[in-house]
């Protein structure tokens, strides 16, 4: 049995017509007898090429409404039988039903109706079921059938044509089956997940088709990939490729800096923030953020929530960085950034993000929703005889938001929405703190009279104890120790104003 195939019949059912008419005319050229049918047939005759009515071959208009076009005997057995198998050959013959040797499908666009915002109704009607059905069938018979699963694959296509007269080895036919089967499993991914939307049942299900192998991964001696759409979230204006640890530091930077309003910018190591400021002036706000620690700045990721201007770009351009990330640039701020040639300059695109999370687990996955709370002035109660001030609220909240995407245990130490330092990923919420002040007393910060914040309780009062000791006067929390009161207590003792949230920010 020879496994070189030359197309001679062609089924041809698509949704997008772009690029198709080159590919018609090919397969005319070769001498390929052509079916189709609806818009895809009007499409064909209208560029001058014959192509035979599949209602012809199955004696059956197409009916409710295109529902239903090519389910039909005639059809499937055409693409599902066997060449090497004399019964099914004499059935083809017996049944007159011709042979397809390609199957060229484009499916119905569910995933963009859905993301369109289209009623319920237009939807469903966008769950393809001819052309599923058809592509898993000519998957199914890779031996002697050529499967074309979407517009994607058209330019293989057109290599096939052009390159090699229409035959194929079967290696080729094969791995147009697997693309197929990873076309059709993606499809009903997508259709799954928008009715569990309503529902959402304990099942995991995810396909993503977009790829993209990265240099390594979190080291150089393990391998590494990104799943998904880069592009639709970042530009990239400038810069060398980015790797497995930039991807993880670019996400915690986002989410960060997506929980800040006013002008800020922020400089991540290791996921973690080593300076964050909010200030009304650009170059203020980079300043005052570098400032909280410029040695771990030294090849971080830079965040900002507002457009770069020049006298910003001057400043960072004297420092070692490997990303920056904003919403607009000043053309001359880009000039002097796009001085370094490795330096990664991102453009951030507004696009929404999951609020779903999934990670890989010892033989499963865990998911979870993302932490999107976030604690305001009026969701804080009191616990203490004194008050914070109206600033030191503000520095509340400041310290609040990152200390929940600082990796636990988590002490924040915050003043004039400065970060002054941080205690970050240590095994005793008592070490993160003598971290954080140690840290900020390296660098000459001032922390007397600076807020505290806590990603969870302190279990017992030697946290307070020790902030008092360092100048700390205010303290955020969440609450919930069995021993609260002593903490409350020692603060009333030292004139320390606390406020519990009740919400607990862990981050592994």
């Amino acid at each position: 049995m020879s496994e070189q195939r030359k197309i001679t019949n062609a089924l041809i059912s698509v949704f997008h017509k772009e690029g198709l008419e080159s590919i018609i005319h090919k397969l005319d050229e070769l001498g390929v007898k052509i079916y189709s049918t609806g818009g895809t047939r009007e499409f064909i005759e209208d560029l001058g090429v014959r192509v035979n009515a599949v209602e012809e071959i199955t004696s059956y208009p197409s009916i409710l409404g295109g529902r239903v076009k090519t389910l039909h005997p005639k059809v499937f057995g055409g693409i599902l039988a066997r060449r090497h198998v004399e019964g099914d050959v004499q059935q083809l013959t017996d049944y007159d039903i011709p042979e397809f040797d390609l199957v060229l499908v484009d499916l119905y666009p569910f995933e963009e109706t859905v993301a369109s915002g289209a009623d319920e109704e237009s939807i469903i009607e966008k769950i393809d079921i001819g052309g599923i059905s058809l592509i898993r069938a000519a998957a199914k018979n890779f031996k002697d059938v050529v499967i074309i699963p979407s517009k994607n694959q058209y330019d293989k296509l057109t290599n096939i044509l052009n390159e090699q007269g229409g035959e194929t080895e079967i290696t080729e036919r094969k791995e147009l089956a697997l693309e197929a089967f990873n076309v059709s499993s993606h499809y009903d991914t997508a259709i799954y997940n928008y009715f569990n939307s309503y529902f959402d049942k304990p099942t995991f299900k995810q396909s993503i088709s977009d790829a993209k192998v990265l240099r390594y991964g979190e080291n150089p001696h393990q391998a590494g990939t990104f799943f998904g759409k880069f592009d639709q979230l970042f530009e990239q204006y400038h810069g060398k490729e980015i790797s497995y640890n930039n991807l993880l530091d670019i996400e915690a930077a986002v989410y960060l800096i997506d929980d800040f309003e006013e002008t800020t910018f922020a400089i991540l190591k290791h996921n973690n923030a080593c300076g964050i400021a909010s200030r009304d002036k650009m170059l203020e706000a980079y300043k005052d953020a570098l400032a909280g620690d410029p040695i771990s700045a030294f090849g971080g990721i830079l965040i900002t929530n507002d457009k770069i201007d020049s006298p910003t770009a001057e400043e960072m351009d004297k420092l070692f960085f490997e990303v920056v990330i904003a919403p607009a640039y000043d053309d001359d701020a880009l000039e002097i950034l796009k001085k370094k040639k490795n330096r990664i300059i991102l453009l951030r695109k507004d696009t929404t993000l999951p609020t779903k999370q999934f990670r890989t687990l010892l033989n499963g996955v865990i998911v979870q929703d993302r932490d999107t709370s976030m604690e305001r002035k009026n969701d804080m109660k009191l616990v203490t005889k004194k008050q914070p001030t109206t600033a030191e609220y503000e520095d509340l909240e400041f310290a609040l938001k990152i200390v929940k995407h600082t990796k636990s245990n988590a002490i924040v130490l915050a003043k004039n929405k400065q970060l002054c330092a941080s205690g970050t990923g240590q095994t005793s919420r008592i070490d993160a703190l003598k971290q954080a002040i140690e840290k900020a007393n390296h660098f000459k910060l001032n922390i007397e009279g600076a807020v505290m914040a806590s990603d969870a309780f302190f279990p017992f009062s030697d946290s307070v104890e020790i902030a008092s000791g360092g100048g700390i006067k205010t303290v955020i929390q969440p609450g919930g120790s069995v021993r609260d009161q002593e903490s409350i207590d020692f603060c009333d003792q030292h004139d320390m104003a606390m406020v519990f949230t009740g919400i607990r920010h862990f981050k592994h």
